[in-house]
């Protein structure tokens, strides 16, 4: 009954809107979003909030301070859910936001966002202060019960994770949320599927206090235990994922350091989102279990790996923002945006929603003001000689190049079918077959 609701209320609100083609570089595209990439100013935020040490990593935070929001002493925690007046369990999606509030990834806000916040960043991709922003991070809830200045106990089972102190409670307008954030309201993209289906009726807005890390079968550490493991003196490149890594990924954030927009002696910083993503990827326990095996097997002095609890929207290029914004955060100065980065395809057409290049263009519009460098990444091949190489220079020298659909790698894999190792590493073939 909610799916239905939900999606006659998207699709009635989202008759006043009209989705137009998305323009890039004086380029029409063909994809369904419609991204503005010319209204966002950008403006410094004025903030208190208690930081961490930062002298390990050269990148500045969002907004200039590292937020940290974990109580520490017990007696704290205690006095804190001592002020609730009542319990909420957190949904998965939630439990993610939570974590990267509690812990800087989201620097600079410190809570749910309010209504006002909610409005500036789904309408013009920044804070009230001007900050940009990429997408609403906020708390939806049913519970009519809830009402401003209640201060709530936020659980995971029976693991206390945060108090909230709500400030206001507000009926988004998620029609107007879809289309700007994703470029579409229609409900067969998942990311406006889940606004509508899986979201509650209201949002509020919220102080967070951090009582307790969330227990994960994959360690995430904070932004502050991060930068203290990268070199204060280099150039930091960030590679995103949310699916196995395999040959060509390998090549493509190795080589990215190569880069010329890359200082000398840069690293990289492989950091994959382990939290909720689309219904048919690969659960995120099994895919950290992939990154253990690969970091072993690859273990280089350039190559850092770390775990990211976020929650994937499929938003394209407003998502490439966020993304970059996190890795900011985490202390990285460059990020790697791949071809349809975040991208997704109509549930009912097949349609791609995004241009091939939309999420890099969009990166590149807004990296100043984001003070982070896209790297565009490499459109690798293979050739038959097992080599990597990019499509132009394939091309020009007419050679051969082997490919395998990641349709034919799943039916390979499921049939128990050897899995060329060009295509994908054999420690990670293993774990897949074991956990599927």
């Amino acid at each position: 009954m909610k799916f239905a609701l939900a999606a006659l209320s998207l699709i009635a609100g989202a008759s006043a809107f009209s989705v137009g083609p998305y323009v890039s570089n004086g380029a029409v595209s063909t994809s369904k979003n419609n991204l503005n990439t010319n209204s966002i100013a950008f403006a410094g935020l004025s903030k208190t909030s208690s930081t961490t040490s930062l002298e390990m990593a050269k990148q500045t935070p969002h907004g200039g301070e590292l937020v940290d929001l974990m109580l520490t002493s017990d007696e704290d925690k205690e006095a804190a859910i001592a002020k609730c007046t009542s319990e909420a369990q957190l949904t998965p999606r939630q439990l993610c936001d939570v974590e990267l509030i509690m812990n800087g990834g989201f620097s600079p806000i410190d809570g749910f966002m309010n209504e006002e916040t909610y409005k500036s960043v789904v309408e013009n991709m920044e804070l009230p202060s001007g900050l940009i922003f990429g997408l609403p991070v906020v708390f939806d809830t049913d519970d009519e019960n809830l009402q401003p200045g209640d201060i709530v106990l936020l659980k995971d089972g029976d693991l206390p994770i945060a108090t909230i102190e709500f400030t206001d409670k507000y009926v988004p307008n998620k029609p107007l949320e879809c289309l700007k954030c994703y470029g579409t309201s229609e409900i067969e993209h998942p990311g406006a599927l889940m606004v509508a289906t899986e979201r509650g009726k209201y949002y509020m807005g919220g102080k967070i206090t951090g009582l307790n890390k969330p227990v994960r079968d994959f360690p995430c550490k904070s932004p502050a235990e991060v930068r203290a493991t990268l070199p204060d003196d280099k150039d930091v490149v960030a590679f995103q994922c949310r699916n196995p890594v395999h040959r060509a990924h390998y090549e493509l954030f190795t080589r990215a350091l190569d880069d010329e927009r890359v200082g000398q002696d840069g690293v990289v910083l492989v950091h994959p989102t382990c939290g909720p993503t689309q219904a048919d990827d690969i659960p995120g326990d099994v895919r950290y279990k992939t990154y253990v095996v690969l970091k072993e097997e690859t273990k280089n002095d350039r190559t850092f790996w770390e775990y990211l609890p976020y929650s994937m929207h499929m938003a394209g290029p407003r998502e490439a923002i966020q993304h970059m914004m996190i890795r900011k955060n985490f202390g990285c100065t460059h990020f790697i945006i791949g071809r349809d980065m975040a991208g997704s395809k109509s549930s009912v057409t097949g349609e791609d929603f995004y241009g091939a290049y939309d999420a890099q263009d969009f990166a590149i519009a807004n990296s100043e003001k984001l003070g982070v460098t896209p790297v565009p990444s490499l459109n690798l091949v293979c050739t038959e000689s097992g080599e990597y190489v990019t499509a132009e220079e394939a091309k020009e020298k007419g050679l051969d190049i082997k490919k395998l659909s990641g349709t034919k790698f799943r039916q390979m894999l499921r049939g128990g079918e050897d899995i060329p190792e060009w295509f994908a590493f054999k420690s990670v073939v293993e774990v897949l077959r074991e956990n599927m």
